[in-house]
């Protein structure tokens, strides 16, 4: 009997420590909350290099694509501001000019946003590419559009 509170309250011990570990440990300074081009520009030397999220929209005949390689120059922009974007990767498909972008990487001396993943936002009638093609049609009113209270 002894042996089974030892076990049930060593096992406690384990999942609260833990949870403790997750709430006051490193967590909180892994979460990487976005930013716009306008904080970004105002950043200073000691922010150089650290890991930042931005996101905007991508400016329109902006985008440049290295020949050859997996390298590409944007620029992003939240309607005040714009700062060039380094990215090197494979982008996502819904990745375009003129559409909205959370872009992940680090700011430099050079004021270029050196990027590894970019995530695409996509409008609220976004249906992938598998569903188009068989033919499935999205309501002609959206759920957050009948909500709306006159």
């Amino acid at each position: 009997m002894a042996g089974k509170k030892f076990g049930i309250i060593f096992s406690v011990l384990i999942v609260v420590g833990g949870l403790g570990y997750l709430a006051f440990g490193r967590f909180g300074e892994n979460l990487v909350y976005f930013v716009t081009p306008s904080e970004v520009v105002t950043f200073g030397s000691d922010r150089y290099g650290k890991k930042i999220r931005v996101a905007g929209m991508v400016v329109e005949a902006s985008m440049k694509v290295i020949p050859e390689t997996l390298k590409i120059r944007f620029d992003l922009t939240d309607g005040d501001k714009t700062i060039p974007v380094a990215f090197e990767g494979v982008p996502p498909d819904l990745f375009k000019e003129g559409k909205g972008a959370v872009v992940e990487g680090y700011w430099d001396g050079d004021q270029v946003l050196h990027s590894h993943m970019i995530m695409a936002k996509h409008e609220e009638d976004y249906m992938p590419i598998e569903m188009k093609q068989a033919g499935v049609k999205l309501p002609t009113k959206g759920l957050i559009k009948t909500l709306k209270v006159d």
